[in-house]
């Protein structure tokens, strides 16, 4: 993700949920680019440090996607730029931000909700995200990122490349005339495809 543009500097923070029970996380302040297996933070299921570095400052946004979404057993949050860019414009609909404009889009993300703002670090972000997480594997944070849960660490990591390139489409149309797809040809490959 690191390489591919999609993260920069030591944003963004990753999370894979252990078979035995817990979760390892990226360490906080660590780059995607330079990750040490061997400083990756290692918690128990409610989320304390059991060895390693300590975890991402973010862990908590992790932790609630992980209660909300049990059959899911990876977590990706970014910063990356174009989804960012999206989370920071005024006329989208917090229910789902992004139009379908791909099948792929549909497929692998679905409906984007916005979560309103909060800094990061602060708990009332982790309730925000509770909140929407029973329903969406995707969420945008307002005026922060996107944050992804998927089956494994390379189904979350594929979502959030599909919802960062309709970012950068979105961007790239924003204030033309598109032809999204249908609102039957949502629902056929909702039905189809759901996560």
């Amino acid at each position: 993700m690191f390489a591919r543009g999609l993260t920069h500097g030591s944003t963004g923070n990753l999370s894979v949920r252990l078979p035995e029970g817990g979760y390892l996380m990226t360490p906080t302040g660590s780059s995607l680019g330079e990750l040490d297996p061997a400083r990756l933070s290692r918690l128990d299921v409610q989320g304390r440090l059991l060895d390693g570095d300590p975890p991402t400052k973010e862990s908590f946004l992790h932790l609630a996607m992980y209660e909300e979404r049990q059959r899911n057993a990876a977590v990706v949050h970014l910063h990356s730029t174009w989804s960012t860019a999206v989370s920071v414009l005024e006329d989208v609909d917090p229910d789902d931000v992004l139009p379908p404009l791909t099948a792929y889009y549909v497929m692998r993300i679905g409906s984007l909700p916005l979560v309103p703002y909060h800094a990061p670090g602060d708990m009332a972000l982790a309730q925000a995200v509770r909140r929407l997480a029973g329903r969406h594997h995707a969420l945008l944070l307002a005026n922060h990122g996107p944050v992804v849960a998927g089956t494994s660490l390379s189904a979350a990591a594929d979502a959030i490349e599909e919802l960062e390139a309709t970012a950068r489409l979105h961007l790239n149309l924003h204030g033309r005339r598109c032809r999204c797809l249908t609102p039957e040809q949502v629902a056929e490959l909702r039905q189809r495809f759901s996560e």
